[in-house]
C-alpha cells in the first residue's frame, strides 16, 4: 500500500512539474508571438507612411518646377532602351568606341 502511495505521489508531483513548465513555455511563446505581431504591425504602418510619402513625392505638379529649374526636358528616344539588350548593347558599342579614339591617338 505505502508502494502505491508513494508511487502516486512521485507521479503527482511529475505531473505538476511537468504542467508547470508547460505553462510557462506557454507563455513565453504568447509573449513572443504578441513581439512579433506588434513588430508586424508597425511596419504595416511604416509601409503605409512610406506609400504616402511616395505619392505626395511624386505628384507631377510638385516634380515639373523642379524639372525645369535643374533644367530637366522629356527623354529622347537615344536615351530610351527597348529591352535591357539593347541598354547592353549600346553601353558595350559607347565602350568599344571609346577605346577606338584612344587606340588611335
Amino acid at each position: 500500500m505505502r508502494l502505491i502511495i508513494l508511487g502516486a505521489l512521485i507521479l503527482t508531483i511529475a505531473s505538476a512539474f511537468i504542467l508547470y513548465s508547460s505553462n510557462y513555455d506557454t507563455r513565453l511563446f504568447e509573449a513572443r508571438v504578441a513581439e512579433q505581431e506588434r513588430a508586424i504591425e508597425k511596419a504595416r504602418s511604416d509601409i503605409s507612411v512610406l506609400k504616402a510619402e511616395r505619392a505626395h513625392l511624386g505628384r507631377p505638379e510638385r516634380i515639373e518646377p523642379l524639372a525645369r529649374a535643374l533644367g530637366l526636358g522629356p527623354a529622347t528616344e537615344q536615351q530610351l532602351a527597348a529591352t535591357p539588350e539593347d541598354a547592353l548593347a549600346r553601353a558595350l558599342a559607347g565602350k568599344d568606341s571609346g577605346r577606338g579614339k584612344k587606340a588611335g591617338n
